[in-house]
């Protein structure tokens, strides 16, 4: 059976637009900061409002929605960006600007409980790792071309010209979903697993713990990687650092393409076990500008895959009970991003951007152990399908 392109593609454009929302002001921190006349601080607390929309929603909204038409939840989420984007390009107050992020935020954590059930929907399960690869492309396509190009185009004409684009590219999906993208029913009322019941299942927990983990600190150094990379004298060279980052991160996605199948449990620890190397070298090396280049790319080629690792890992474990948990995991990993924001904050206006690197370290030395342990559930060892084989 061939991969329904066409469809898979408008999923991953859809994550696409969630991702470029979340980072933009990242790569916009100082540009934001200086038209509201706010310090960089609270600027990164843009991504950090975002976060706590779907953190607070997530579940709350999957549940409220989970007997809706699958295409209508789809669109539901694609017009609050265009609703919540267009208010971020045209507002002046800072407060404004911080619910419509919320409120942004919210139609991503609906459409990240959404979307890896989605994409495993439409194809047999021997086809679901590959598929959810598809679906997750626009992630790094996003880091890799959005983010850089929409700094490079904020800097050029002004940070609310990219919220205006954004808002332009949801009225195209819209029409692509439309076309491409099949619909599906919602679950009858009473037939999904208790929530507390899929939390209990094994592995469950482990898998949470390391997204919670990793995206913490992936978040942490994404957010702040401006005021970050300054201390090599990067400061002016931010759309190139995110492009490079961002390039690591595509090519990462098509190799995890190949292996999630046969090697989940391998790449996640050597995911893992490389980004807490780069966070060493970080520790001593982070005023080297070829160091830090080079770091950025190893970043990338670890995080170009997360998202299809860590939740093809929980869909597997989840069972039945996938959607539910997939929610869990919108919880867990804009948890993390919060968490990224506010810790990096802290960090920056206590003891400035040297100490994220020692930080870095500590949480993902955490994130590698459970991983490490969970070889029975949660990350298995040898191939998710080892009779297709």
């Amino acid at each position: 059976m061939r991969l329904p392109m066409m469809a898979l593609l408008a999923l991953a454009m859809t994550g696409f637009i969630c991702i470029i929302t979340e980072t933009l002001p990242a790569g916009l921190l100082p540009q934001m900061a200086a038209g509201l006349g706010i310090s960089s601080s609270l600027a990164g607390q843009f991504v950090s409002a975002y976060a706590l929309g779907s953190l607070l929603t997530a579940i709350p909204l999957s549940i409220a929605t989970q007997s809706w038409r699958r295409r209508t939840v789809l669109l539901f989420t694609i017009v609050g960006f265009l609703v919540f984007n267009s208010v971020t390009a045209l507002s002046t107050q800072y407060w404004l600007t911080l619910i419509a992020r919320f409120f942004a935020g919210m139609a991503a954590g609906l459409a990240w409980s959404l979307l890896a059930g989605y994409a495993r929907r439409l194809v047999p399960a021997p086809l679901q790792g590959k598929a959810m690869a598809v679906a997750m492309v626009g992630t790094p396509i996003a880091l890799s071309l959005g983010v850089p190009i929409g700094t490079w185009f904020g800097a050029q004409i002004g940070w609310r010209m990219s919220f205006i684009a954004m808002s332009a590219l949801t009225l195209i999906l819209i029409g692509w979903v439309l076309a491409k993208v099949p619909d599906y029913p919602g679950q009858a009322r009473g037939e999904g697993i208790p929530f507390g019941r899929v939390l209990r299942t094994p592995g469950v927990r482990s898998v949470l713990a390391v997204v919670m983990l990793w995206m913490l600190a992936h978040n942490l150094l994404y957010t702040y990687v401006s005021p970050f990379i300054a201390q090599a004298g990067l400061a002016d060279q931010v759309d190139t650092v995110l492009f490079v980052f961002g390039v690591a991160a595509l090519v990462a996605i098509g190799i995890v393409g190949h292996l999630v199948d046969q090697h989940l449990r391998a790449t996640v620890m050597a995911c893992l076990a490389v980004f807490t190397l780069v966070s060493l070298a970080f520790c001593w090396l982070a005023t080297v500008p070829v160091v830090i280049y080079i770091g950025v790319a190893l970043w990338g080629l670890t995080f170009g895959g997360a998202a299809t690792l860590l939740q093809t890992a929980l869909a597997d474990n989840a069972g039945s009970g996938a959607d539910v948990a997939l929610s869990m995991n919108v919880v867990a990993w804009n948890g993390a991003i919060a968490g990224g924001g506010l810790l990096g904050g802290v960090l920056l206006d206590t003891w400035g951007a040297s100490s994220f690197a020692p930080v870095l370290v500590v949480v993902l030395t955490a994130g590698f152990v459970i991983a490490w342990m969970a070889r029975t559930t949660g990350f298995k060892a040898g191939s998710r399908h080892p009779h297709s084989v």
